[in-house]
Parts: structure tokens; sequence; C-alpha cells
């Protein structure tokens, strides 16, 4: 049983911390992107150190105070609120934001956690390396956020999820301890590895205060291209293609649909198109290649070989850096132009890639039956992560077909475990997903998950209710 924040609390707190740890709760820290969660909180506190995250968390594990971290706020799955239950602590570490040590020759980068993303790939961009993570929110999104959320993004398909790419952490743990894990080795066999267990536990099992993270070379040369597919099943062959004739220097592989161009039609039509006939799919294709290697001929040469195969009746390759810039732009508009138009329920869905195309398939035709709507798939093919979303027509709102929206979620999502996928890629559990991962998760997983809870965080105070329902009162 958790208890609420009390003047007493804050009196205590008081004596433990310096004056500049203590922010005001403005209502920023109380709201998420998608607005479904309304957060909470009875105090407000900004860590300078280490230390002072750990003095936060043991008065708040003597207290049975609940903790809510925060990093950017832009989490789609209501991980950084708390909408109900007793007033928490929440936890931002956005004075915790300092790059702690640079080692190029070893291709590592140490930060707090508090560190905006944009500033950790320009920290690694100053040592000539490459931090590959890359999201739309990477101008305010916060590395420690990432790590527990293990973010995807645009680049998993050629460097992995952020968990790929952190090599040690430091974190508090739930009773106030720290673990000091911040190594820099890639070969570390001396037991659990504590890091991965807190990566993609979006804070429920302690608060990442900072990581050691993990550098590639810069490729020299980049390129893109926009090539149009006939169909999902055209675009995995072209896919295929690619590995064979770049292999390695794929970057990125993302599906875009004729919906998510015309969206950008009706909200954002300053974005510049490239086809004046919008093709039903096109894929963007992004290369970095080493030295001595030419990206455009590269790509010049994937397209010959796809038009031949019958699979790429046009295409685009950008001639330029800035072209390659107004590719990206399409598809990184996609999602600010779905939030013009209001989704009825978005799904961060990953399937194995063969399955792809007959689950876009299915899932239009289940959704039909339900009623009319417009499907705006796209996303991260070369991972098999797909962002398949659901629309009103023309006309009408989300809040017209609110009382459908349970059962489009449950129509999408049993299709995507029936066929041996995951209910959520890339944005996590947070408090959205919970039912859903007690329907779909293997029970024995789910046991496990819970017993680890318990036994690193008996109280229950570290984010609670995010990816584990808490449990009732007694």
């Amino acid at each position: 049983m958790l208890n609420p924040v009390t003047d007493a609390f804050r009196a205590d707190l008081a004596t433990r911390l310096p004056r500049t740890a203590f922010r005001d709760l403005t209502p920023a820290y109380l709201e998420e992107p998608r607005g479904r969660y309304a957060g909470q909180g009875g105090l407000l506190l900004a860590p300078g150190s280490t230390d002072e995250v750990a003095e936060i968390v043991r008065a708040c594990h003597a207290a049975r105070v609940g903790v809510v971290p925060y990093g950017g706020g832009t989490g789609l799955v209501g991980g950084q609120v708390m909408p109900d239950g007793p007033a928490p602590v929440i936890v931002t570490l956005e004075r915790m934001n300092r790059i702690r040590a640079v080692h190029p020759t070893e291709n590592v980068l140490v930060v707090e956690a508090g560190v905006i993303l944009a500033d950790v790939q320009a920290a690694a961009q100053g040592a000539d390396r490459l931090f590959p993570l890359s999201l739309a929110s990477e101008g305010s999104a916060r590395i420690g956020g990432c790590l527990a959320t293990n973010a995807g993004g645009v680049n998993v398909l050629r460097y992995g999820n952020t968990r790929d790419l952190c090599l040690g952490l430091e974190a508090v743990l739930p009773d106030g301890s720290v673990l000091n894990g911040l190594t820099r080795l890639r070969k570390d066999n001396t037991g659990y590895d504590l890091r991965n267990l807190l990566i993609g536990a979006e804070g429920s099992l302690g608060l990442i205060t900072a990581a050691a993270l993990k550098l590639h070379p810069r490729p020299v040369g980049e390129g893109a291209a926009l090539m149009v597919v006939n169909d999902p099943q055209a675009a995995l062959e072209l896919l295929a293609l690619a590995g064979d004739h770049i292999g390695g220097g794929v970057s990125a592989f993302e599906l875009i649909g004729r919906m998510g161009l015309e969206f950008l039609d009706e909200a954002l039509p300053e974005v510049r198109q490239p086809f004046a006939d919008k093709p039903g799919w096109m894929v963007l294709i992004d290369v970095g290649l080493p030295r001595g290697q030419d990206p455009a001929a590269a790509l010049e040469r994937l397209f010959v070989a796809a038009h031949d195969a019958g699979l790429v009746p046009d295409g685009l390759i950008a001639q330029s850096q800035a072209q390659r810039v107004d590719f990206w732009k399409i598809r990184e508009s996609i999602p600010l132009a779905n939030r013009h138009v209001g989704s009825i329920s978005s799904h961060d869905i990953s399937v194995p890639l063969s399955a792809i195309p007959d689950f876009i398939r299915q899932g239009d035709a289940a959704l039909a039956k339900l009623g009319a709507f417009r499907i705006n798939c796209f996303g991260h093919l070369g991972d098999g992560n797909l962002h398949y979303n659901v629309f009103p027509n023309p006309g009408e709102t989300r809040a017209d077909h609110d009382h459908l929206r349970g059962a489009i979620k449950r129509t999408v999502h049993d299709l995507v475990h029936a066929m041996g996928g995951s209910v959520s890629a890339e944005h996590g559990i947070g408090r959205l997903k919970v039912e859903d991962l007690e329907r779909y998760a293997d029970p024995t997983k789910l046991a496990t998950m819970r017993a680890i809870k318990s036994a690193l965080d008996p109280a229950g105070i570290m984010n609670p209710g995010v990816i584990l329902r808490q449990p009732s009162a007694p």
C-alpha cells in the first residue's frame, strides 16, 4: 500500500536535498502526447547528481511513496504520468545533462540520463563518431527515457535498438542503493546481466542515472532513394535484394502507404511530395557507405535490379544531401499528420517479416467488418515494426468511433498475436498496454516478471502501475 506525498515528507526531503532540487509542478509534467492520461503528482524533484537521486529514492522507500521518472515526456504509452493512486514524487533528470567522458578510440560515450538524444548525437559527431539512435522526438527525448523504454527508431535494421547501443549503466535501485555498472567492456560474463534487466523496464525496477554508450564510425557516403513498389510483398523482396546488393550498408528501410501521403496533403500540404500520382506503396531506403563507395551508384544498381525483377516500377534517387533530407521529411512528417487527423486507435506492432503482407491484408479485411475506416500503415519494414493506425473518414472525428476503440485494438492485437508477433514493438508497455501484456504474454514470462518486480521492489514504489498492474490493497 503506497502513501501520498505529505507536508511532513516534503519537510524531511528539504533537510536532505539542496533547494535547487525542488521545482514547481507545472502541467507539462502531468501530460503525455496522445492525451489519453492526465497525471497527478505531489512533488516534482530535479536532482543534480546520482547521490541526490539515491537520497530521494531512499526517502520514498522508507515512506512508501511512489516514484514516477520523467524523461523528455515523449513516451506514447503513458509511462511518464500516474493518473490515479496516492500522489507520487515525480523525478526529472533534466539537470543531470552532462557528458561525462568521450573515448573515441574505444567508440564509447559516457553520458548522464538527462542528456537530450540530439545532444548525445552531437557529442558523438564532435568526436567524429556516430550514435545511430534516431527518433522523431530526438530533440526532446532524453537518453535515460530511451534506455528505459528500449527505444527503436529508424536505424534498428543496421544498428539495433537502444539496448544494443549500451555497454553499461549506473542506476539507483528501489531501496536507494546505487548500481555502479558503467563498464565500457564489450565482453563481461560475470553473472546476471543487470544492464539488460533495467533497459526496457520503464523505470519499474530502478532509475537509470548514466550510461556508457556504444558509438560507430561515421559513414562517409550517405544516400537515399524512394522506390515505388507494387505491394508489401514486393517491398519485402526489395529488402532482400537490397541486402544482396548493399549488405550492411542499408541503414533504414521504411514502408510508406498512400494513406500517409494523403494525410500529408490534408494536414501538412507544405511538405513536398515526389510523385504527382501517389503510389499505393513505396519504400524509403537510406544507406551509409565507407570511403570509396558511391551511395547514389549503389542505389542506382539496386533500382535497375529491382526494376528488372518487376518489383519497382518507378523511383527517385537523392542527388544531394538536401534532396535526401527532403525524402526523410516526408517520412518524419507522417506521424505529425496523423496527430492532426486524430487516430481512433494506434498500434505499434511487429510480426515476422514474411508475415507482413498477410498481416496487412487480413488486418484491413477484419477491420472492414467493424466499420468504415481509413488505415495508415507505415513504418520500419526492415525490422518488422509497423505503425498500423486506424482513423475516421473525412467529416468524422475519433470521438465518433470511441465506442469501437477497444474492438479495433483487440482485432489488430489478436491478429498480431496469432502471427507470432508483438503488440509493443518499440514504444513499451507503460500503462496503456498493461491489459494487453496480461492477455498475450507467455504465463511463465509474466510470472517471472512479477517475481523480479517483487524481489527488487517489494514496496512497489518504482513507477507504480507501469508494465505490471499495481497489486490491490488487502
